[in-house]
C-alpha cells in the first residue's frame, strides 16, 4: 500500500510519453502512482518454501511482515529474469521507439544485467529500437525517485538522452536512510554489506543504514526509536543543508505508527514539495524486516525566503 501527495512543482502532464520507462518492484513505487505516469513494473520474486511469489502481485508486505514475525526459516529473494524483462520491454515497445531501462544497484543484485540481457534479445527482433539501462547504485525509492523523475521527464516530451541524464542525476543526488528493531534480517538474507560490524549490536541499539557506491553501509546507531530519527534528521542535513526544499518518500515494513513520527520530524525541518508514504516492497521488506522505517530523498533547488 502507498499514499502520495501531488508534486507542487510539477506542470500539467500529457497523456502519453514519447520514452518508455522500465524499472522494478524494489523500487517501491506505489502502484497508482506508477500507474499514472505510464512506468513499467517487472516484479522481483520471493521464494517461500515450495512458492515461488511475484513481489508486489502475489504477496504484499504486510502479509509477508506477519510471516516474517513467526517464521524460523526466512524466505529468499531473485531479480526478474531476462524473459520478465523482456516481458515488460516488449510492452512498452508497442507504443514507443525509445525506453528507459532503471535497476537497483548491480552490487546487490543480478537485476542489471539480466535487464541488459533482454535488451539484447529485442533489439535483434526490433533493431530501431532504442533501450538506455540505468544502473542506479540506489535501493527502495532512491532508486524509486530516478523512475518517477524520468517519467516526468518522458512525459514533458524530452528526449532519450535528457531523460537519462535526468534518471542518472536523480539516483546521485538521492540518499536513503533505514532504521529497524535488528539487522538479523539483512543478516541472515546476504545483504548486510559494510555494516557487518552492527550485527551484534544490544538488542535496545537501533542501527542506522544507508547506500554508498551501490553497497549497504552503516550510518551510526542510536540508543532509541527517538534518537533515531533525530539522527536520521541530522544525516539529511549534512547531505542538503538545513531547511533545504526536497523530495522525500518515507518507507516501512507493517510500521506505518512508526513512520508518522519520522515524517512529522521531517516535515518540521524541510521544505517538502513532494511527499509519499509507501511500503517497502516485499522482496525489500524479506531483507529488512518487520518494524522497518526508513527516509529517501534528493534536493530540489534551493530554500525559498
Amino acid at each position: 500500500m502507498g499514499s502520495h501527495i501531488r508534486d507542487l512543482e510539477a506542470s500539467e502532464e500529457g497523456e502519453m510519453a514519447t520514452v518508455g520507462i522500465l524499472t522494478d518492484t524494489t523500487s517501491s513505487i506505489p502502484r497508482p502512482l506508477a500507474e499514472e505516469l505510464g512506468i513499467e513494473l517487472v516484479p522481483y520474486y520471493v521464494h517461500r518454501g515450495l512458492e515461488t511469489l511475484r513481489d508486489g502481485v502475489d504477496i504484499d508486505t504486510d502479509e509477508l511482515a506477519r510471516y516474517l514475525e513467526r517464521a524460523d526459516t526466512l524466505p529468499t529473494t531473485s531479480n526478474p529474469s531476462p524473459g520478465d524483462y523482456l516481458s515488460g520491454l516488449q510492452r512498452l515497445a508497442e507504443r514507443t521507439r525509445e525506453i528507459v531501462a532503471l535497476t537497483m544497484t548491480s552490487k546487490g543484485s543480478g537485476a542489471f544485467q539480466s535487464c541488459r540481457a533482454a535488451v539484447e534479445i529485442l533489439k535483434e527482433r526490433l533493431p530501431r529500437l532504442q533501450v538506455e539501462v540505468v544502473d542506479t547504485l540506489q535501493v527502495a525509492m532512491a532508486h524509486g525517485w530516478a523512475a518517477i523523475e524520468a517519467a516526468r521527464a518522458a512525459l514533458t516530451g524530452q528526449s532519450l538522452r535528457d531523460v537519462v541524464e535526468r534518471a542518472r542525476e536523480v539516483a546521485r543526488q538521492a540518499m536513503m536512510i533505514q532504521t529497524a528493531d535488528t539487522l538479523r534480517y539483512l543478516h541472515m538474507g546476504g545483504r548486510i554489506g559494510r555494516a557487518q560490524h552492527l550485527v551484534g549490536t544490544l538488542l535496545n541499539i537501533k542501527p542506522l543504514i544507508g547506500m554508498e557506491d551501490g553497497v549497504i553501509v552503516a550510518l551510526g546507531t542510536a540508543r532509541s526509536l527517538s534518537k533515531a530519527y533525530a539522527r536520521m534528521v541530522e544525516l539529511m542535513e549534512e547531505r542538503v543543508g538545513k531547511r533545504a526544499r526536497i523530495k522525500v518518500a518515507f518507507t516501512h515494513v507493517a510500521a506505518l505508527d512508526r513512520l508518522r513520527q519520522l515524517q512529522e520530524r521531517v516535515l518540521e525541518q524541510f521544505e517538502c514539495v513532494e511527499v509519499i508514504v509507501t511500503s517497502l516492497s516485499p522482496a525489500l521488506a524479506v531483507h529488512s524486516g518487520p518494524g522497518t522505517v526508513g527516509v529517501c530523498f534528493f534536493p530540489t533547488g534551493k530554500p525559498q525566503g
